[in-house]
C-alpha cells in the first residue's frame, strides 16, 4: 500500500470520497474512477494493470482537477470481450468515454502501455488533448524485457493456464522476491509485477492480456513506434517521466523520445524502475503539479495541423530507433 501526504503548498483538501463507476459504451461495460472538479486529467494505466495504480495520487490531483482514471477494456473491472485491443482502439475508447462523461478536453497521463495510448490519443484527437504526460512509456523503440517477448510468442498462451496452480504462483512469487533481494532492476518493481501477475489466474483476464500484448509486442520487441509522428507534438506541452533503472522499457528510450519531441521536459527518477509514480510518489506528484501549473493548453488549428503534416518530420528529429539504440 502506497501512502502519501498532501504537500503543504497545495491549497485544499484531498478528495477521498470516490468510488468505481460504470458506463456502457458500444455494448461493453467500462469501469472508471471520477473525482474532483476543475480541468480534466485522464490517467491511463499500463498492460495488466488497472486504475488502482493511480489511487495514491488521485485524491491530491482531484483537489483542483476533474480526474478520470479508467480501467481499459480487458483490464480491471471493465468487460473483457473478444475485441480489438490495439493502441488505436484504446485511444478511441478514451475519446468515447470522455464524450459519454461530457468532457471535451483533458491532460492525458499514461504509464507504459497507457503512455502509448496517450500518444495515440494526442495524434488522433489533437483538439481534445491539453497536455501529454508519458510515464515510462511504450512505443518509442523495439527494446522491451525478454519476458514480454516470450509471452507474446504464438504458443505462449498455452502455458498461461499454469498460473492457476498454487505451486506456479508460489514459484513466480519466489523468483520475484529473489530478484528483489539481489537488488536487480527487475526486483525494484517486484511488488507491482506480482500485483499484475495475481490478476492472471482468471481466464478472461489472461485472454485479454495476451491479445493486448500481441497487439504491441512480438518476438522482436515492440512493434509500434511514435517516433515517426511525434514531431506533431510541437506546441503540445509534454512531460516525460522515467525511472533510471527501468527493466521493462530501457531508460535510453527516455532520451530518444525527449530528443524527438520538441519542447518536451524530461524528469529522471534515479532510484526508480518501471513505476516511478510508485517509487517516489511525493516527487511524482510535485513534478506533475508543477507541469500543470506552468504550462497552458495549446490552441488547436486544423489548418496549422495540415501544414505541419505537409512539411513532414523536421531533419533534426531522430529517425525511428532500432533495437539496441
Amino acid at each position: 500500500m502506497i501512502t502519501l501526504e498532501a504537500p503543504s503548498r497545495i491549497v485544499g483538501e484531498p478528495v477521498w470520497d470516490y468510488r468505481v463507476q460504470f458506463r456502457t459504451v458500444h455494448g461493453y461495460r467500462r469501469a472508471f474512477i471520477r473525482a474532483g472538479h476543475g480541468p480534466a486529467l485522464l490517467l491511463i494505466h499500463g498492460i495488466g494493470d488497472s486504475s488502482a495504480t493511480w489511487e495514491h495520487l488521485l485524491p491530491f490531483l482531484a483537489i483542483d482537477h476533474t480526474v478520470i482514471a479508467p480501467d481499459l477494456l480487458g483490464h480491471g473491472k471493465s468487460d473483457k470481450p473478444r475485441a480489438d485491443y490495439s493502441v488505436a482502439a484504446y485511444a478511441n475508447g478514451m475519446r468515447d468515454l470522455l464524450s459519454v462523461l461530457g468532457i471535451d478536453r483533458a491532460t492525458v497521463v499514461g504509464h507504459s502501455l497507457g503512455g502509448g495510448v496517450a500518444m495515440q490519443f494526442a495524434y488522433q484527437y489533437p483538439e481534445r488533448c491539453d497536455r501529454l504526460v508519458l510515464v515510462s512509456t511504450g512505443g518509442v523503440s523495439n527494446d522491451v524485457h525478454p519476458l514480454l517477448r516470450l509471452a507474446s510468442l504464438p504458443d505462449a498462451d498455452l502455458l498461461l493456464p499454469l498460473v492457476r496452480w498454487d505451486l506456479t504462483r508460489l514459484a513466480v512469487r519466489g523468483v520475484f522476491l529473489a530478484f528483489q533481494k539481489l537488488g536487480t532492476d527487475l526486483g525494484r518493481d517486484a511488488a507491482d509485477f506480482l500485483r499484475v501477475f495475481d490478476t492472471l489466474p482468471d481466464a478472461t483476464s489472461r485472454r485479454a492480456f495476451v491479445r493486448t500484448l500481441r497487439a504491441v509486442i512480438d518476438h522482436r520487441g515492440q512493434v509500434i513506434t511514435m517516433l515517426d509522428r511525434c514531431y506533431l507534438t510541437r506546441g503540445m506541452p509534454t512531460l516525460l517521466v522515467w525511472g533510471a533503472h527501468d527493466a521493462i522499457i530501457p531508460y535510453s528510450h527516455a532520451r530518444i523520445a525527449h530528443a524527438a519531441m520538441p519542447g518536451s521536459r524530461l524528469e529522471t527518477f534515479d532510484s526508480a524502475g518501471h513505476f516511478p509514480h510508485h517509487a517516489e510518489p511525493a516527487r511524482f506528484l510535485a513534478v506533475l503539479r508543477d507541469f500543470l501549473a506552468t504550462t497552458s493548453p495549446p490552441t488547436y488549428s486544423s489548418e496549422q495541423w495540415r501544414e505541419i503534416l505537409r512539411r513532414g518530420k523536421p531533419s533534426g528529429v531522430p529517425p525511428v530507433a532500432a533495437s539496441g539504440t
